[in-house]
């Protein structure tokens, strides 16, 4: 006769594969926005703490050249994560047979890096040895820098005036052969003049950037980004066993974050700081889900939509006006602002299943899509600064060359009746390779362990770990430039869990 095994029986192996599951993913992903506590049966309530810790660092360029984008190894970044935590929090009731309701918090989204130390990241203030390696070498320091500057700017206008001189000298001769031979040299002088242009460029910017790079000695680029989110959610069971259920319900989110570039990597961004003021705004969720109680069974579909969000971003981009300010009137280019930004955190889908294989162990799966490839970060000054030399659209602060895919499946065994165990394997595909020097990894792979506990039949305590490797990544500027080479590196995931299941 074949066994049936209730998921009452099974409840103290369920949630404990979700202490430290699904988190420091591709992208800005944290949380993972899990919504399993509102899957349990009954009366549920959970308080969840996590803390992570990840070990990320490489290696720097050498090439400070900003017009070169070759990666040629340079110093040690040490260790540019910054370890976190955060709290997740889920209750839920069913009204009736029919009809249940709830309420989840989480941190869905976030970023931490800082860097330190002797690399390009970290503003040194040394001018001379910035001058030098901005310009190859081609420059003995910041005075040479500058003399170059102003020679090859004083030649450019020589060189132009005589083009001018020798076309206007083409268009007045009689002669042909005269006058082909004038049009020859205002070509030679007006190629003269750009290529004597673009020496004044090359040697002006790496001054301007070494007197930026000065003006923060000491200061490492630095990125914060946090979030919040609070989800609403009514679902209603459908068919004569109730075993289908829809559910869905509004979510709000709010979203700050602060951004500090610094050191020769980023070039003429050198300097730049933003500040994202909080910003709340809302969005939706919607999910089918279905039970089979008799073998433990339970699978949900979940999609959350994408939330916009308009928000105020002050930013200070000290080479504004000398690097933006060549295509049009440096005026137009202020070195500080206030404005309005738009942001799009983005969809996504998660799909949660498990079955029990026994009546005292489960099997459990999850599988999460997010796109990151549509989400980049676009504050204003930054992005008119680049406009004059990248076109139009100019540049993203943030973004991502591919969606995320995470898998995740796990095992729970019940070995006493108020203690069980748990293991997890899982995969994320990251967001691409390069990728943003703020957050240099591509995906990674992890094992997990945990263990729950029933201090009485309703009350219970889990607690997990997992260990993660990374998956190596170029560090990356939005100008294609690579600035970084960040290499077997890893972390650790740790967490609690406080949770009540009534009837």
């Amino acid at each position: 006769m074949r066994a049936t095994f209730h998921l009452k029986t099974l409840a103290v192996a369920i949630a404990t594969l979700s202490v430290a599951s699904m988190s420091n993913a591709a992208g800005l992903d944290r949380s993972g926005q899990d919504i399993t506590a509102f899957l349990q049966d009954g009366t549920y309530a959970e308080a969840v703490y996590t803390y992570i810790d990840a070990d990320v660092s490489g290696y720097d360029s050498s090439n400070g050249n900003p017009l070169d984008n070759t990666y040629k190894k340079g110093n040690a970044t040490g260790d540019i994560a910054e370890s976190y935590d955060f709290f997740r929090y889920g209750v839920k009731t069913d009204i009736n047979d029919t009809f249940s309701v709830g309420i989840l918090y989480d941190e869905p989204f976030g970023a931490a890096a800082a860097y330190s130390g002797d690399n390009n990241f970290v503003s040194k203030g040394d001018l001379d040895a910035s001058a030098i390696s901005l310009t190859d070498s081609k420059a003995s320091g910041f005075n040479d820098a500058r003399r170059q500057a102003g020679a090859n700017q004083t030649q450019a206008i020589a060189s132009q005036t005589a083009a001018q001189r020798f076309a206007a000298q083409a268009a007045a001769a009689t002669d042909p052969q005269v006058a082909q031979g004038l049009a020859a040299q205002a070509a030679a002088e007006a190629a003269n003049a750009k290529k004597f242009a673009e020496q004044a460029s090359f040697f002006g910017t790496a001054a301007a950037i070494a007197g930026a790079e000065a003006g923060n000695a000491g200061e490492g680029t630095n990125v914060e980004v946090r979030s919040e989110s609070i989800t609403a959610i009514l679902g209603m069971k459908l068919g004569t066993d109730k075993n289908f259920q829809i559910y869905g319900g509004p979510v709000a989110q709010r979203v700050q974050a602060d951004v500090k570039l610094r050191g020769l990597a980023y070039g003429p961004a050198t300097g730049y700081t933003s500040h994202i003021s909080p910003d709340q705004d809302y969005g939706w969720l919607a999910g089918i889900s279905y039970s089979k109680p008799e073998i433990a069974l339970k699978a949900a579909l979940t999609y959350r939509s994408e939330i916009d969000h308009s928000m105020n971003i002050y930013e200070k981009y000290p080479l504004a006006t000398t690097i933006g300010g060549a295509e049009r009137p440096p005026r137009d280019l202020p070195i500080e602002q206030v404005t309005n930004m738009e942001l799009t955190t983005p969809k996504s889908v998660n799909f949660d299943f498990q079955t029990g294989i026994n009546p005292t162990t489960l099997a459990t799966a999850k599988v999460r899509w997010v796109p990151w490839s549509d989400f980049a970060i676009t504050p204003p000054l930054y992005n008119e600064v680049s406009q004059g030399r990248y076109g139009p659209n100019g540049l993203d602060l943030v973004e991502y060359e591919d969606d995320q895919w995470q898998v995740e499946l796990g095992l729970a065994k019940r070995i006493a009746p108020a203690l069980a165990v748990s293991g997890t394997v899982g995969w994320d595909s990251g967001a691409g390779d390069p990728t943003t020097s703020l957050g240099p990894i591509d995906g990674y792979y992890s094992v997990g362990l945990g263990a729950k506990y029933n201090v009485t039949p309703e009350w219970a305590v889990s607690a997990g770990g997992k260990y993660l490797w990374f998956g190596d990544a170029k560090g990356q500027l939005p100008t294609q430039k690579l600035v970084g080479d960040f290499q077997d590196n890893d972390g650790y995931i740790v967490g609690v869990k406080l949770s009540y299941q009534g009837e």
